[in-house]
């Protein structure tokens, strides 16, 4: 009896364990998404009368289908000459004239894209939340070949080399030939048991392959065969429970000569050696999910807050925060001229001077989120937001 007590007791105990865990790993998760610990802070209220130094005009907009349809995805537009190419979650993938918004063609892939769209070598790619890989012709919209990886793709593919390289879910990475779709090789990595839904896309450098992973680490590997080259740690997983040990490395990475710069979920922003690994900088009072994006100084990125920053490239030192958007789920920025366009939970898509971060002007294209980084090309904003709407802005 005495035996029997103490296993009830210890079952009891471990079932509160599990329950404070889970209440734990629910707030955390919610922190996340609303932008931080303290998400009792209602998201910043719009002043008109603050941002009446630029006037934006919208070109033209256009509906696609049914947008991300209020899933979690990662469909974000990419240029293609004189073309902007969208998909959206059920399948439709279409090719519009940057300059007027006109249909240039449409395809239907019948799949449930998640990722994507990469560009190269001719072709235009999407994976899908059944992983598979579709390439379609980028004149035509033909579908070329569909290839079946090992999970739900959710990074954009890589197009390098006559490669497609594909980041999935459980942690592979995959090399297919651009033409057939034929495997490579395929590069096995472990998760975390809990993540964050969000991958960052692999990145190409000198003939590398760099990823970062949800356990903090970035790694590369040779672009040829797959074989492993380096890993660094970027965020070490610290607390009691899972989500306090959440050190997702969700950002897309970039690269500016041959310095690799990546962002993680309570691990800070860091600038790597893309040759070894090493860590040149660590500023370790950012924590992001959404983005980076530079100019020919100067990173700008979007932390978990919806602040906005401007960090030197050379030490990573803050060098303007931007904090009037608080809370309002802003994309990661995107970089043109003196300014700095993101969008933000609300369908507004907002100008921020990229002297000192001010807030310069905005405009409205909808009423429903906008998570994905706005695409400049001509001085031209184009907008994909999660109901569909794709629009064109400029500057009047």
């Amino acid at each position: 009896m005495r035996r029997l007590l103490v296993l009830v007791i210890a079952l009891s105990l471990t079932a509160c364990t599990a329950l404070d865990t889970m209440k734990e790993s629910i707030s955390g998760i919610s922190d996340y998404f609303s932008g931080g610990e303290d998400n009792a802070d209602p998201p910043a209220l719009l002043n008109e009368t603050d941002v009446a130094e630029v006037h934006i005009e919208e070109i033209w907009d256009a509906s696609i289908g049914v947008g991300s349809d209020e899933k979690s995805v990662k469909l974000a537009p990419v240029i293609a000459g004189n073309n902007i190419i969208v998909a959206d979650r059920e399948g439709v993938v279409q090719a519009r004239n940057l300059l007027t918004g006109d249909k240039v063609w449409s395809t239907d892939t019948e799949l449930s894209l998640s990722g994507g769209a990469g560009l190269g070598n001719g072709i235009v790619v999407f994976g899908s939340s059944n992983a598979q890989i579709i390439a379609l012709n980028l004149q035509t919209g033909e579908i070329i070949w569909n290839s079946t990886v090992s999970s739900e793709v959710l990074a954009t593919p890589l197009v390098i080399k006559n490669k497609v390289i594909v980041r999935t879910t459980d942690g592979a990475i995959s090399a297919l030939d651009d033409k057939t779709g034929g495997k490579l090789w395929n590069y096995e990595h472990n998760v975390p048991a809990l993540t964050i839904r969000g991958i960052s896309a692999p990145l190409a450098v000198n003939d590398k392959v760099i990823a970062g992973y949800d356990n903090g680490k970035l790694i590369s590997l040779d672009l040829a065969n797959g074989k492993f080259a380096w890993e660094t740690s970027i965020a070490i997983p610290k607390g009691r429970s899972e989500v306090d040990r959440l050190v997702d490395l969700d950002v897309d990475p970039i690269e500016i000569n041959d310095v690799v710069y990546i962002a993680s979920y309570r691990g800070g922003l860091s600038a790597v050696s893309a040759s070894d690994g090493d860590t040149m900088w660590r500023n370790d009072s950012i924590s992001s999910h959404t983005g980076l994006s530079n100019d020919f100084r100067y990173l700008y990125i979007t932390d978990s807050h919806a602040h906005v920053w401007q960090i030197d490239q050379h030490n990573g030192a803050g060098l303007w925060q931007q904090k009037d958007l608080h809370h309002r789920r802003l994309t990661a920025p995107a970089t043109y001229q003196n300014y700095i366009v993101v969008g933000d939970f609300e369908g507004y898509v907002h100008w921020l001077s990229s002297s000192d971060g001010r807030l310069l002007g905005r405009i409205q294209i909808t009423d429903q989120p906008i998570e994905n980084k706005p695409v400049i090309v001509d001085d031209i904003v184009y907008v994909y937001a999660k109901d569909g709407s794709l629009s064109a802005l400029k500057i009047k």
